[in-house]
């Protein structure tokens, strides 16, 4: 198994010059990204779920082996606030479907206002089939219970580990044989970077937490000015240099510190 990095979504302009070359059409957009990374977390689905037909393109446009993270629509998480979770994530898999053996985890991401439902999220995670991995990233501090790790526990589920500003902003938990990383915003220069000290304590905390024969999910969410593509880049030569099997990220490429 392997450390697989990659970032959350790929359709930024402001990584031409970056990760794409300045005259490569935007339509080809992803599969130079999956040239260079083996791993995305999709965040269309979560403004405005793809169609089957969408996702099993991007199945036919990837290399096998590339997997591809699904972030769960807002209507599940922001609109219906985890109840009556049934009809939209039977949607959201038959859609998802598309993406065949390119499927990785489904994001669960709660919105900062909703406090901790036990109920409501064990529900919710029962309704996924059998051999989904689900993360849930939960952004209210009413979450961080005994009760709460224990459902993700049952479930199979990982929590999401968050890091804003170079800090985690999640408890550490490990609460499945599987791990998620999103890291949101570092406090290097120039913003959003992270600087090589604050990603080097990334990697020992995952070296901490799971053996080499875990999957570990790990996605920069810093996207502007191409911060996800470099300090990315950055993050797996460091878990290289510290003897974690790391998918393949851009070459020649750094951050600042």
């Amino acid at each position: 198994m392997t450390l697989l990095v990659g970032t959350s979504g790929w359709q930024y302009k402001h990584w031409r010059g970056v990760l794409y070359p300045p005259g490569l059409p935007q339509r080809l957009w992803l599969e130079e990204y999956a040239r260079q990374f083996a791993t995305v977390e999709s965040n269309n689905a979560f403004y405005r779920l793809p169609t089957v037909e969408t996702f099993t393109s991007w199945r036919e446009r990837t290399p096998e082996g590339f997997v591809a993270a699904v972030k769960a629509s807002r209507y599940l998480t922001h609109i219906k606030r985890l109840r009556d979770p049934r009809e939209p994530v039977e949607r959201l898999m038959s859609h998802a479907s598309g993406l065949g053996p390119r499927l990785g985890p489904v994001l669960l991401q709660l919105p900062p206002t909703l406090r901790a439902d036990t109920g409501a999220l064990d529900t919710c995670l029962g309704c996924f089939p059998a051999g989904v991995r689900v993360a849930v990233e939960p952004r209210h501090d009413s979450w961080w219970t005994a009760e709460v790790r224990a459902v993700l526990e049952r479930r199979g589920a990982a929590l999401c580990w968050a890091d804003r500003y170079s800090r985690p902003a999640t408890p550490l938990w490990r609460t499945a044989d599987w791990g998620y990383l999103r890291l949101h915003e570092g406090r290097a220069e120039p913003w959003p970077h992270y600087g090589r000290q604050a990603l080097a304590t990334w990697v020992r905390r995952i070296a901490d937490t799971w053996p080499d024969t875990a999957d570990v999910f790990v996605y920069f969410n810093n996207d502007p000015g191409g911060a996800a593509v470099l300090d990315a880049t950055v993050f797996a030569r460091a878990a290289s240099r510290a003897g974690r099997a790391v998918s393949r990220t851009p070459t020649g490429r750094g951050s600042a510190d």
